[in-house]
C-alpha cells in the first residue's frame, strides 16, 4: 500500500510540473484541461486509496452536534487549543511546544441561543494534504464543517495561502459556492452541451476532453455560469465540499502597532478578527464574528392542527431545507416524510404544501407532517 501511495504521489509530482511548464493559451486550453483531469482524479485516489482497510492512527471521525459544527484549522502552536478551551467547555491539552494535540477536540459554544460546535484539530503543516502528520485524514476531517476558521499567529500570516493550499487539495472549496452546472448521464446518444451562458473560460471540446476522461461519454450537459475546468472538474468529481472561512490572528498582545498593521495589510478584505487567546482580548467580537459568518436564521415549529411555538424558535443555518430540519428533530422523520407547510417568506402563498428539498426562509413557520409508525 505505501508503495502505491508513493506512486501516486509521483504520478501527481510529474503532473503538477507538466502544468507549470505549459503555457496557456487556446491552443493548449484542452491539453491543460485534460492535464487537470487527470491530476484531480489521482488527487482523489490519494485521498480513498483502494483497499486501504483503516488506519492503525487516531480516528478523526467527529460526530457533529448543535445548530452548526466549526473547525479551528492551522498550523502547530498558533494557539488553537487555548481558543477552543475560552470560547468552550472543551479542555483541550495546552503547551508551548508544537503537535500538543493529537486528536480532533470537539467543545461547544453557546452564543446568542445557538448551539455552536467547535472542533480543534492538530497542527497542520506543509504538505499535509499530501499524508504528512498524517494531515490529509484530519483536512477530511473537516470536510463536513460549516465554517473553517483559518488561525494563524499574528506573525505569520504567510500561512494563509499554505493552509488554503493544503485545504483545496483535499476537496474543500473555500469561499466559494457550488459551480451551476448539472450532468444526467446516459446510457447512449453521445454528449449534449447546452449553456445558458456565454463561455469565456472553456470551449467544448476541452469539455468534452474532461469528463471524458472521467469515463462520461454519454450525458446531458447543462452549464448555467461561466465555469472553468477547475470548476467542471469539480462537479464531475461530486466530491468537493464548500465552505466559508473566517480568518483568526492569534496572540495579537505579542504584537507592536507595526506588526499588526502588516498582519491586517496582507490579509486585505476578506473576514477576519484579531484576538488573544491567552490574554482574553476580542473575545467576544470573535464569537459575534462565527455568529454572523454562519448566518443563523430562525424557524418555528407549528404542530399539526396546533398553533405555532412562537417563543422558541429552531436555530438553523441559512439556505436550510425542510430535510435539514426533518434530520434535526428525530432519524425517523426523513423515511417517514409525507409533505411540509410552509408560512413565510419561503412560500408562495400562506401555508403552501412543499417537499423536502424546499430552502426555508428566516421566519418562517413550518409544520412536518409524517406517516405515523405502525
Amino acid at each position: 500500500m505505501r508503495c502505491e501511495i508513493m506512486g501516486i504521489q509521483e504520478d501527481i509530482k510529474k503532473l503538477e510540473d507538466e502544468l507549470l511548464h505549459t503555457q496557456y493559451n487556446k491552443a493548449t486550453q484542452k491539453h491543460v484541461g485534460i492535464l487537470k483531469a487527470k491530476l484531480a482524479k489521482l488527487r482523489d485516489e490519494q485521498q480513498n486509496p483502494k483497499g486501504s482497510g483503516g488506519s492503525s492512527g487516531p480516528s478523526y471521525a467527529i460526530r457533529k452536534t448543535g445548530d452548526a459544527t466549526v473547525a479551528f484549522v492551522g498550523f502547530p502552536s498558533v494557539g488553537k487549543s487555548t481558543l477552543l478551551n475560552k470560547l468552550t467547555n472543551a479542555n483541550s491539552e495546552v503547551g508551548a511546544y508544537a503537535f500538543t494535540t493529537l486528536t480532533i477536540i470537539p467543545g461547544l459554544m453557546e452564543h446568542k441561543g445557538a448551539k455552536i460546535q467547535v472542533l480543534d484539530a492538530p497542527g497542520i503543516i506543509s504538505g499535509a494534504s499530501f499524508g504528512r502528520g498524517r494531515g490529509s485524514e484530519v483536512l477530511a476531517a473537516v470536510r463536513n464543517v460549516d465554517l473553517v476558521m483559518l488561525v494563524v499567529d499574528v506573525f505569520s500570516p504567510e500561512h494563509i495561502p499554505i493552509l488554503e493550499k493544503e485545504l483545496g487539495n483535499v476537496g474543500i472549496r473555500l469561499d466559494q459556492e457550488k459551480p451551476d452546472v448539472k450532468i444526467e448521464k446516459h446510457d447512449r446518444g453521445g454528449l449534449a452541451i447546452n449553456k445558458t451562458v456565454n463561455l469565456t473560460k472553456i470551449d467544448e471540446g476541452t469539455i468534452t476532453a474532461i469528463v471524458g476522461e472521467h469515463r462520461i461519454h454519454n450525458a446531458a450537459i447543462l452549464i448555467r455560469e461561466d465555469i472553468d475546468a477547475d470548476q467542471l472538474i469539480d462537479v464531475v468529481l461530486d466530491s468537493r465540499s464548500y465552505i466559508p472561512t473566517l480568518v483568526i490572528v492569534n496572540k495579537i498582545d505579542l504584537a507592536d502597532e507595526e506588526n499588526l498593521k502588516k498582519t491586517e495589510a496582507a490579509i486585505g478584505d476578506r473576514p477576519h478578527v484579531f484576538v488573544s487567546g491567552h490574554k482574553e482580548i476580542n473575545l467576544e467580537e470573535l464569537k459575534d464574528k462565527i455568529f454572523e459568518t454562519l448566518g443563523f436564521i430562525k424557524l418555528y415549529l407549528k404542530p399539526q392542527g396546533g398553533k405555532a411555538d412562537l417563543d422558541e424558535p429552531l436555530i438553523i443555518l441559512k439556505n436550510s431545507t425542510v430535510e435539514d430540519v426533518c434530520n434535526r428533530l428525530h432519524r425517523d422523520f426523513v423515511k417517514n416524510f409525507r409533505y411540509a407547510l410552509v408560512w413565510g417568506e419561503s412560500a408562495k402563498h400562506p401555508g403552501q404544501r412543499v417537499g423536502l428539498d424546499h430552502v426555508l426562509k428566516d421566519g418562517d413557520i413550518l409544520t412536518i407532517v409524517v406517516r405515523r409508525s405502525l
